[in-house]
């Protein structure tokens, strides 16, 4: 199946037109991920979609838990953003500012810099790690698995000055030349302890590394080209002091689109993480198509700290969509949710192509708007004070997991996914 998609052109020319690259771009920003999630939710209502049904009627008992567990772990209900620095915070230190607080920062902009660097690269690694990896830490004397462990390895990587080319660690500009044996011997991966898509997240960074080379207009404002350089990009582009959400995800994605291996392009344009649903119509180039945008939407909300410490304003939160992921989707799906018409298909292996994911990751981000109000409500917070990231945080995120753990003995996801460590 090609990666290039061309419009239906009647003269039958092979060469792809404005049209083309206008109608990829409309897919790249966080408005078309929730405009076709809803459009795929009111699919599956109306019984239109081959492999789900939804069962709204037990979205109220998932709110109840949702809204449990907030109370239960943030009974002051100050919950944090969804954010990767959440991660960094283990046995009660938090990494990342014993690492700020041990460097002379030049100015807030060095500062920042350096927490991209981190935020970016760490992220980019956060796919799924598989049921069986742990990461070891020496320092907090802490054994940790998942999303949590990833970002404490990927934080020791690059403390460690392994994606650095100079003596100051707290940088990633040579990622060109990262090795998968380096991540590897960082992560602690071994034959005992083997992690998900190893080679795939190492050609990321490499990727990721060759593009801020590319691109030194986005990358290499202020320094030499590293992910960090997208501080500068972002500051530009604020107005007044002031940033709206969405616009870190649109920058995101037209930074990053050409590090993704083997995905769809329109016009030229690396469309990322977009697939195809035969669901989803259009009489344009855009036909069948679904953008999901997870690992970039993550790292838009995680870039909002580093922003906000650096006195921009970053203000439109509720523009950046929900997070396609499997413990959101997981919370659906353990909810009762989201229901597979075919049940057989559940403990069969699933590539992340297949209609049948991208259905799951579309209407997650559809439900996750549907229950983001209803737990505000149950909570009594305003819209305002509490958005999405902090649903997602307190929330979502937690009680699938917390489902996982009480119907599956490892805590994984309901459904089993090939992944190549850059989706999940």
């Amino acid at each position: 199946m090609p990666n290039q998609l061309r419009s239906p052109d009647p003269m039958g020319r092979e060469d792809v037109n404005m049209t083309d690259t206008e109608a990829a771009l409309s897919l790249l920003n966080a408005a078309a991920v929730r405009q076709r999630a809803h459009e795929m939710l009111a699919l599956a209502i109306d019984g239109d979609l081959s492999d789900w049904r939804v069962d709204l009627t037990q979205l109220e008992p998932v709110a109840d838990r949702v809204t449990a567990v907030i109370r239960s772990q943030y009974p002051s209900l100050q919950v944090p953003f969804h954010a990767r620095w959440r991660h960094f915070v283990v046995g009660g230190r938090d990494l990342w500012a014993e690492l700020a607080g041990r460097n002379d920062w030049v100015d807030a902009a060095h500062r920042g810099r350096a927490a991209f660097d981190l935020a970016i690269t760490s992220v980019l690694l956060d796919a799924g790690a598989g049921p069986a990896w742990r990461y070891s830490d020496a320092a907090t004397g802490t054994i940790t698995s998942r999303s949590e462990g990833l970002a404490v390895a990927s934080l020791r990587l690059f403390e460690s000055g392994a994606f650095s080319t100079c003596p100051d660690p707290l940088r990633a500009d040579n990622l060109s030349a990262l090795t998968t044996k380096t991540l590897a011997k960082g992560f602690q991966v071994s034959d005992a302890n083997p992690l998900l898509g190893l080679d795939g997240r190492a050609d990321l960074l490499r990727r990721l590394g060759d593009q801020c080379a590319a691109r030194p207009d986005l990358f290499g404002a202020k320094d030499s080209p590293r992910p960090g350089g997208l501080f500068d990009a972002l500051a530009a582009r604020a107005t007044d002091g002031r940033l709206p959400a969405p616009v870190i995800l649109e920058v995101l994605l037209e930074a990053l689109g050409p590090i993704w291996r083997n995905r769809l392009t329109l016009g030229g344009v690396d469309l990322g993480d977009t697939w195809r649903h035969p669901a989803m119509r259009r009489d344009d180039p855009t036909d069948n198509l679904v953008p999901i945008h997870k690992l970039s939407q993550w790292l838009a909300y995680s870039l909002i700290e580093p922003l906000l410490d650096a006195g921009i304003e970053v203000f439109d939160i509720d523009g950046l969509t929900g997070l396609a992921e499997y413990r959101n989707g997981g919370l659906f799906m353990d909810g009762g949710v989201l229901v597979l018409k075919d049940p057989s298909q559940q403990p069969l292996s699933q590539d992340v192509s297949r209609p049948l994911i991208v259905g799951w990751r579309s209407l997650t981000v559809a439900l996750l708007d549907r229950i983001a109000p209803m737990v505000r409500a149950r909570l009594g917070v305003a819209e305002a004070d509490f958005p999405l990231a902090r649903v997602l945080e307190g929330g979502t995120w937690a009680t699938g997991r917390i489902l996982a753990r009480e119907l599956r003995d490892d805590g994984g996801p309901p459904l089993q996914i090939v992944s190549d460590g850059t989706v999940f």
